[in-house]
């Protein structure tokens, strides 16, 4: 068993805190679907050193999201994905945050117009990715899906543990989040979050047979998000086990920091369980709102390697140090 522990050894998993080299511009950037995604998004675009919010798009002026985008100074508009089209609005990157039955439209516009798509609905268009496990995707398609709440939580997890034991008959996922923390869009996209979920769960083990649960906590409506990961199989080295799980934190760590494991793998009647809760920066969403968190951190770390490489293509000088990198554990 081999794991690459230079990469936690190394300057890129500091918390984000990584020193980097400073560019000498950003990417044109465009969010659109104003909600409170779209309004975490913009917060965290803004922080970034790599990209700037050239637009931030949806159909109500007055809504909070608009609001708080005005104080900022963002560039605001009513006229929702058509203003892509507006050659003063032109972006190299776009955050869809709307639904996935509108990012299906979507998504066509984009590629019309050359823009690099990042899916934050469970439409299942993009190619699927996970940062932890490797972001050369960002690079290689147009579209990218950051899949589900359920799926960024649970698929490092997961991908470590099909990579560690053999035969695993069935995966079960149960994700508990907060009622304040889901939104319309979700409950709105809930076949799709089904599905979109168990689809990234198998890209990255190959494992067919997966339950996925999704509970809203009306008792504890302000709990982070607790997700509950079982794998059942025969043979399980729990120590190994163990030391694997403890480095794939580390790594989601580096652009997650609310990702925690609760405890050490517990051996249950037929396989093994792994819990999780996942916190929130608390940008514009609560801390509790992990689930929500999550698909953003992901994306925007998708979004600075993209936004990185094309920097350091245009300067025509090596990428050098990156705050992202492509991680593949190999076991």
């Amino acid at each position: 068993m081999q794991f690459i522990t230079s990469l936690l050894k190394g300057d890129f998993f500091t918390g984000g805190k990584a020193a980097v080299a400073k560019p000498s511009g950003r990417l044109r950037v465009g969010i659109l679907g104003t909600g409170k995604i779209g309004t975490d998004l913009l917060i965290k675009v803004q922080r970034s050193p790599y990209m700037e919010c050239v637009i931030f798009a949806g159909r109500n002026l007055q809504s909070a999201g608009m609001q708080h985008a005005v104080k900022l100074g963002v560039p605001v508009s009513d006229k929702g994905v058509s203003v892509f089209s507006d050659q003063s609005c032109r972006c190299d990157i776009v955050f869809d945050a709307t639904s996935a039955a509108h990012h299906i439209e979507h998504a066509q516009i984009f590629d019309q117009l050359g823009i690099f798509a990042i899916d934050l609905t469970p439409s299942q268009i993009g190619e699927c990715c996970v940062p932890a496990l490797g972001i050369s995707e960002a690079l290689e398609n147009k579209n990218i899906s950051m899949i589900s709440c359920g799926g960024q939580s649970s698929i490092p997890l997961a991908y470590v543990l099909a990579s560690l034991i053999p035969n695993i008959s069935r995966l079960s996922l149960k994700s508990v989040v907060s009622p304040d923390s889901i939104g319309p869009g979700t409950l709105a996209n809930i076949d799709e979050y089904y599905r979109n979920t168990r689809a990234g769960l198998y890209k990255y083990t190959g494992i067919n047979t997966i339950d996925i649960e999704l509970i809203s906590d009306e008792a504890h409506t302000q709990k982070p998000m607790l997700n509950t990961l079982c794998a059942y199989a025969d043979a399980i080295d729990m120590v190994a086990l163990r030391c694997a799980l403890l480095d794939m934190e580390k790594i989601v760590q580096a652009y997650v920091p609310g990702y925690k494991l609760q405890s050490e793998p517990i051996s249950i009647d037929g396989g093994v369980q792994i819990v999780l809760t996942v916190e929130g920066v608390g940008d514009y969403l609560p801390t509790y709102a992990g689930n929500l968190d999550i698909i953003n951190c992901a994306a925007i770390a998708v979004a600075e390697h993209y936004a990185q490489a094309r920097l350091a293509a245009h300067q025509e000088r090596p990428l050098g140090r990156r705050r992202y990198q492509t991680m593949v554990l190999d076991y």
